[in-house]
């Protein structure tokens, strides 16, 4: 089996492979002060839970945005799945060229989520992952990273609004029935809502103005957490792939093993 692990700054994704089937996948919090032991205890008991056996994962693949939790998870990688992980990064082996200014600035998770996006639907792509950060991806026809865009993430606004204003309160992040709402938490629910699907539609018409001379944009993906959100409404977002930078990191590994 295999064992893929891709880390954010608010959540873990975990996923176990035989072949290429995804077997189950989780998704836990991020805790940097966590200990190798710790998050190897945890995963015991979740693959425990689902009739499962750390000693019959025979590779480990992760790509992270948080670099404090390299060591502690390569570290239990070693431990707890006795396999010494690929870690996604410079001098990782993912058959597309970067077209960035300077390559290594480019976010781990947004080249693995390049990777799968191309290899399951072709380009020009544009992807746009919802996590902590929103970060809009283009790849060309021909399998290029062209760079893309970072906004805060939705709940970075809401914990900003919440933080910043005394009267207003903390809200479930979920869709009202309209954007004219008729109470508090309702204008609140709109204006993150309905204003982070004007945001990201605008960036997405933007960016396939200027893919012009790539040809047309038939696919865009939304992944990550909230995509299911946000992508439901937006006119341009027409595939949700929650799961896309797993499957990439499988892909990565066909590719480095």
């Amino acid at each position: 089996m295999l064992l893929v692990i891709d880390v954010g700054n608010t959540n873990i994704v975990l996923g176990v492979y035989k072949g290429t089937k995804l077997l189950y996948d989780w998704r836990i919090a991020t805790y940097k002060d966590k200990t190798s032991d710790e998050y190897g205890l945890l995963l015991e008991q979740i693959f425990k839970y689902h009739g499962l056996c750390l000693k019959d994962v025979e590779d480990v693949i992760i790509s992270s945005v948080v670099p404090t939790l390299m060591h502690t998870l390569s570290e239990m990688s070693k431990k707890y799945c006795k396999s010494e992980p690929i870690i996604v990064g410079p001098g990782t082996k993912t058959d597309m060229n970067i077209k960035y200014d300077n390559p290594r600035e480019v976010g781990a998770d947004r080249i693995v989520n390049a990777v799968a996006g191309y290899e399951k639907y072709g380009g020009p792509l544009i992807i746009v992952d919802f996590g902590t950060a929103i970060t809009f991806c283009a790849i060309s026809r021909d399998g290029e990273y062209l760079g893309g865009a970072i906004t805060p993430g939705i709940k970075i606004s809401s914990e900003a609004l919440f933080s910043r204003t005394s009267k207003l309160p903390k809200v479930e992040l979920t869709k009202p029935k309209s954007v004219i709402a008729k109470n508090t938490i309702n204008s609140i629910q709109s204006g993150l809502v309905y204003g982070y699907i004007g945001l990201v539609d605008y960036i997405i018409e933007r960016m396939m103005e200027e893919l012009k001379d790539e040809g047309e944009v038939k696919t865009v993906v939304g992944t990550g957490g909230l995509s299911p959100l946000i992508s439901s409404e937006s006119k341009y977002i027409n595939k949700i792939d929650k799961l896309l930078t797993l499957e990439g990191l499988r892909i990565i590994y066909e590719r480095n093993k």
